[in-house]
């Protein structure tokens, strides 16, 4: 039986920790650190809920950039690691 990493075998070149930053900011913040990542590189995303509506908004206007990876799903946090498809995908 295999089981996924915990957060904390996980190292990806970013965090984006979302609870330390102001509710008002967080999409836009995450929107622009997804933005600059590199084709291939990873994020890991730390949410205090499950951020399926952020990634439905992600997939809407950029299908198929992303790849979703869920880690630790809940119920009070959730680690999600996120790579920027290649330029192929």
């Amino acid at each position: 039986m295999t089981t996924s990493p915990s957060a904390n075998e996980v190292s990806p070149a970013l965090v984006i920790n979302t609870p330390v930053l102001p509710p008002p900011v967080r999409h836009q913040v995450i929107f622009d650190v997804l933005e600059a990542l590199p084709p291939t590189h990873v994020a890991l995303l730390i949410n205090d809920h499950d951020p399926k509506p952020l990634f439905y908004q992600l997939q809407a206007e950029q299908p198929e950039a992303f790849h979703f990876d869920y880690v630790e799903s809940g119920p009070a946090r959730f680690a999600i690691r996120i790579t920027r498809r290649g330029a192929s995908a």
